[in-house]
């Protein structure tokens, strides 16, 4: 399900939300998406306001996440609009805001709109998930002196 992010607004959302830690970057949190989606396997598209930093080169490279500034003859909500009557799948797409336009832009083309609150608790809940399947201790460590000669007995190797 491809993603559209309004991105100053889901910035602001986190700012506001979690003042007791370090401020996160515009650069920080693509990265953070960009391994989200690519651990639930989509792929998406943040649309920030303006011209951005001078320095672009930290969005290189961010992998599922394609990262849009708007220049200043356009605001993101616009451009986020277009893209939501754009999109060829639109019942597949959600959008990422607390702009009610764009959740009224998103839910009339019958896509998904979420809070930024909400699909941020999403990204953290997912990438602090800890790998369920412990690897097997045989795996590191071989079989056991045991284990083998059961093994050669089993294909007649002795």
């Amino acid at each position: 399900m491809p993603i559209i992010i309004d991105g100053y607004n889901l910035l602001w959302s986190i700012q506001k939300s979690d003042q007791e830690s370090d401020p996160i970057s515009d650069v920080q949190m693509c990265h953070f998406i960009g391994r989200y989606l690519k651990l639930i396997g989509d792929d998406g598209q943040i649309v920030f306001d303006g011209t951005g930093p001078p320095e672009k080169s930290g969005f290189d490279n961010i992998s599922n996440l394609e990262v849009f500034f708007t220049g200043i003859a356009a605001d993101a909500d616009t451009v986020i609009e277009d893209k939501i009557l754009a999109n060829t799948s639109p019942k597949r797409l959600t959008v990422i805001s607390n702009d009610r336009r764009l959740k009224d832009a998103a839910r009339s083309r019958k896509s998904k709109a979420l809070k930024c609150e909400v699909f941020w608790t999403s990204v953290v809940r997912q990438l602090n998930r800890k790998s369920s399947a412990k690897e097997p201790t045989g795996k590191r460590k071989g079989l056991s002196t045991g284990e083998t000669e059961q093994w050669l007995k089993f294909f007649d190797l002795e």
